[in-house]
């Protein structure tokens, strides 16, 4: 094997951080989590009972009928930790607030949001640490329609054009969800790629190892991707492929 030799620091930690997690497990993640009881006991529940729960929080949002707040009263016990039923990989477009759409309360939700809502290494390690530590049953990635990086990425793959900055990384990493939708819908571009690039996110996470794979396998977390309406404010939930 040839020997690595790391000539700066951020060399060494990529390093030591590549071997911890090739090692790590869930069964080792898991000693992290908090000892104490859980601040919000009703969260304690099935992947399946998380989604519906969920989807029962959008539609009072779309009926614009949500539930008091309470804030006052969840404050100290939160103080304790966290136990979230859900994990959410959203777009970073200030018009979609999970919290908000799915007529959450504080501690109910653990969300990572970049700008195309796709995987990277660091919303990867979040979701993880939402799953394997704070033991949240479920990870929905959610798009919406009118998603200014996927528009941008498809003027990128049509028209070979780059962008300033490093918002060519959002428009590169969404290529693939491109190129699927303009051989599945050429007429529809759009508002396919936004669907084909929950569906590619979502396999990814399903497909992560060394820890997201072995919880949807154990039938421990529930993975699946939705697409919220910002004419309605409904979310649907995208079927795999």
């Amino acid at each position: 094997m040839r020997n690595i030799q790391p000539t700066t620091r951020r060399g060494f930690l990529k390093s030591v951080t590549y071997v911890l997690g090739a090692a790590l497990s869930t069964t080792t993640l898991s000693s992290y989590a908090t000892d104490v009881a859980y601040p919000k006991p009703e969260n304690v529940i099935s992947p399946e009972d998380a989604l519906q729960r969920l989807m029962e929080g959008n539609g009072r949002y779309v009926a614009n009928t949500p539930q008091p707040s309470t804030y006052a009263s969840t404050r100290a016990a939160l103080v304790t930790g966290q136990n979230p039923y859900a994990c959410i990989l959203g777009c970073s477009d200030s018009r979609v607030n999970p919290d908000l759409c799915f007529d959450a309360g504080r501690g109910d939700l653990f969300v990572a949001r970049v700008a195309g809502n796709f995987v990277t290494p660091e919303i990867l390690a979040s979701l993880e640490y939402g799953t394997a530590v704070l033991q949240s049953p479920l990870i929905v990635v959610l798009g919406h329609n009118s998603c200014g990086a996927i528009k941008a990425s498809i003027k990128a793959v049509k028209n070979d054009e780059d962008f300033p900055g490093h918002i060519q990384l959002l428009a590169s990493s969404l290529a693939p969800a491109i190129d699927a939708a303009i051989k599945k819908d050429p007429k529809n571009v759009e508002d396919t790629a936004v669907r084909e690039n929950v569906r590619i996110n979502v396999e990814a996470l399903k497909n992560s190892t060394p820890i997201l794979r072995r919880l949807v396998q154990s039938k421990k977390i529930l993975v699946v991707g939705g697409v919220y309406d910002l004419n309605t404010g409904r979310v649907d939930l995208v079927t795999p492929t």
